[in-house]
């Protein structure tokens, strides 16, 4: 009997299993309903083996029967996998388009307005968006409890009221106007932060584009006409701006800047509220207080400041109506600038 299961694990290791019909031998062969590892159980050589020898013998033919299921297996599992490899490159599929990400709306605007700023000399600087008191507030002609100060709901870092999350990015002028001499001629892009409710029209960080010219002799007149390029360039050569008087604790005298609707051309349209203009900034000369807070001779020098913000500009080159869309991450929403270039 020993011989007979030796033979057989020979034979059964000796296969070759090459392909799909020579598995399926190999399984009628070792592993079938009468397969040969079974049969020995029915010859004259296993009847004859001892009593005490035949748990060992029966060990025997249920270990050839597990080999033989092990190499099924094997050839199973290795074939399946060259299966799902074939699968994965397989070269007569379609390509698959591969998805390009693109500019944020945001960013877009924001680089176009720096460029057209760099045209007529002005140069970028940035600052921190933690800032302390004096650069926020302070300096700017806001003091404490200056009434002001309820205009911006300020975020104060750990209940500590001389460390908070600027408010606008004046701030950057201060620190850009203590640490250089006029003339100065600079915008200020960033982040700033807010406590207000989130709506449509409002966010709790927004951001803003803030400009400054000081020299000698600067006026008013020269705040008017750089304006005035900034809306041509980037509203269009028809685009006519109108100044309305307003208040800033920083500058004076302070104007609001409204630029004519170029969607309706200045006709009117449920844009523009039907007035044919569209408010786009706050500007103004600057306060000699604050060049002074900064070191500059407010008796030699001159200068005037303005700012935008970068939302509420986006929304109107881009007929946007919800203000929360830019920062929500909505691929629908945003796939729509991929074809746009800076």
């Amino acid at each position: 009997m020993e011989e007979l299961i030796k033979a057989l694990r020979l034979q059964l290791e000796a296969f070759e299993i090459k392909d799909a019909a020579t598995l399926e031998q190999f399984r009628i062969q070792f592993l079938g309903a009468k397969n040969e590892i079974k049969a020995l159980f029915k010859t004259p050589e296993f009847s004859a083996v001892p009593g005490p020898d035949r748990k060992a013998v029966g060990q025997a033919l249920n270990a050839l029967s597990k080999a033989a299921q092990e190499k099924f297996d094997s050839f199973n599992d290795s074939n399946a996998s060259e299966d799902e490899s074939e699968e994965r490159t397989d070269i007569s599929r379609p390509a698959e388009k591969e998805s390009l990400g693109s500019r944020h709306p945001l960013s877009l605007v924001k680089n176009q307005i720096v460029e057209i700023f760099a045209k007529i000399g002005f140069s970028v600087s940035e600052g921190p968006e933690i800032e302390d008191d004096w650069h926020n507030f302070t300096a700017l002609n806001l003091p404490e409890e200056h009434p002001a100060r309820d205009m911006q709901d300020t975020f104060f870092i750990q209940q500590n009221p001389d460390v908070l999350l600027r408010t606008h990015t004046s701030s950057v002028q201060v620190r850009h106007m203590e640490q250089a001499q006029p003339p100065i001629r600079a915008i200020f892009p960033g982040r700033v932060y807010r406590n207000e409710a989130i709506s449509a029209r409002a966010h709790c960080f927004f951001h803003q584009i803030e400009g400054l010219y000081i020299a000698e002799k600067v006026s008013f007149a020269d705040l008017k006409q750089t304006l005035l390029y900034f809306a041509q360039s980037f509203f269009g050569d028809k685009a006519e701006i109108r100044l309305r008087p307003s208040y800033f604790p920083f500058t004076e005298p302070s104007a609001e800047v409204d630029v004519s609707c170029s969607i309706c051309g200045g006709k009117g349209c449920n844009v523009c509220k039907y007035t044919g203009w569209l408010e786009i900034m706050g500007c103004g000369m600057i306060d000699p207080a604050v060049l002074d807070n900064c070191g500059i001779d407010s008796d030699k020098y001159t200068g005037f400041a303005f700012g935008m913000g970068v939302e509420r500009i986006a929304m109107l080159k881009y007929g946007v109506k919800d203000l929360r869309l830019f920062s929500e991450n909505d691929i629908r929403f945003l796939s729509q600038f991929e074809g746009v270039v800076e």
